[in-house]
């Protein structure tokens, strides 16, 4: 096979052979010295606190590019739980959750502990086919945390189309390099410290206009207000009438580096990054098949390897970061991997 050189150029420098963007993403240069300038601003005093809503404002927007929806149907936050947990306690009492088996605790806990909802478990393969008239809700990751399987979108959201039930798609393993349309989803989840690039205690939600109006924002403050200076004291007197509602108020230190991960993705183009990552995947799957393993068969650019997971701490040895996950081994691909990153892990494994 062709080699292939890493994106991001001088962005990144990685000292060992990181195939672990699952579990978290280097930051790129831009982001660390974001981040580096205003703590250096505050501890020195700047005239307007510790970070600036309109750098929160652009990381919104360019995220909202990313996922091609308008800026208005995007919330911040600092973590996919406290999202989740805000769309499962606006859920009436009695309303049946639908998940695939094995989708991660975040996606799945913040309903379970409720007591009062109806939670079912599916093979992912069959979650659209399982979809029925009385399910309110279908919550499911893109891809699977475990083993990198894809989910079938198309059939997923017209079975719930065709019952009426509403869709969650936590795109926690996919935003930032698999091109996603928010739009078609009542709501979204991306936890930004992984594909997205960004340092942790950023995090975005989306929420189309009609699913925002049965939404309530149980952890409104001060910042959701649809005027923003005018609510410091005493009951919001306005809910912003965006999905800014539902923001938290924003970790200004994470959102500073943020917003120049987020650019960064959008100057090399999500198209151009899915491309790579399923290269280098298909790559790493090729070898390992030659080396007599099974890995999950998918074209995600998450590669899970069942019965290996045993082989992560002596590849961490030798230099090469991957996951252990529920007894695979996890090789997550991105922009700032290259075939020489592949070609390492396999030699590796071959030892």
């Amino acid at each position: 096979m062709d080699a292939m050189e890493p994106l991001g150029g001088a962005e990144f420098a990685p000292q060992q052979t990181y195939l672990n963007t699952s579990a978290c993403a280097l930051l790129p240069r831009r982001a660390i010295e974001a981040v580096t300038l205003l703590a250096e601003e505050t501890a020195a005093g700047r005239p307007n606190g510790a970070g600036d809503f309109e750098t929160v404002a652009e990381a919104r927007a360019t995220y909202a590019r990313l996922m091609d929806v308008h800026p208005d149907r995007v919330a911040v936050g600092s973590s996919v739980s406290v999202h989740v947990g805000m769309i499962a306690q606006s859920m009436p009492a009695g309303s049946e959750i639908l998940f695939p088996e094995g989708d991660f605790s975040s996606l799945i806990t913040p309903f379970t502990i409720r007591g009062d909802l109806k939670t079912r478990f599916v093979p992912l393969e069959r979650l659209a086919e399982s979809v029925r008239p009385d399910t309110a809700l279908v919550a499911f990751s893109a891809v699977q945390s475990a083993d990198g399987r894809t989910a079938d979108f198309a059939a997923i959201r017209a079975a719930a189309a065709a019952h009426g039930a509403r869709t969650l798609l936590d795109a926690t393993q996919s935003a930032g390099w698999l091109p996603l349309r928010a739009g078609e989803w009542d709501y979204t989840v991306a936890g930004g410290y992984k594909f997205l690039l960004c340092p942790r205690g950023a995090s975005f939600l989306t929420v189309t206009e009609e699913a925002q109006d049965s939404l309530v924002a149980v952890h409104a403050g001060w910042v959701t207000g649809e005027e923003l200076w005018t609510n410091s004291y005493g009951p919001v007197r306005e809910l912003a009438r965006s999905a800014r509602r539902f923001d938290e108020p924003p970790a200004f230190l994470s959102y500073h580096g943020a917003a120049g991960s987020l650019a960064l993705l959008e100057e090399i183009g999500i198209e151009r990054i899915e491309a790579h990552n399923k290269a280098l995947a298909a790559r790493f799957r090729a070898g390992l098949v030659e080396l007599g393993h099974a890995p999950v068969p998918d074209v995600s650019g998450v590669v899970g390897v069942p019965g290996l997971g045993d082989r992560q701490s002596a590849l961490l040895s030798s230099g090469v970061l991957m996951s252990a996950r529920a007894g695979n081994l996890r090789a997550s691909f991105h922009l700032y991997n290259g075939s020489a990153d592949v070609d390492r892990a396999l030699e590796v494994l071959a030892g």
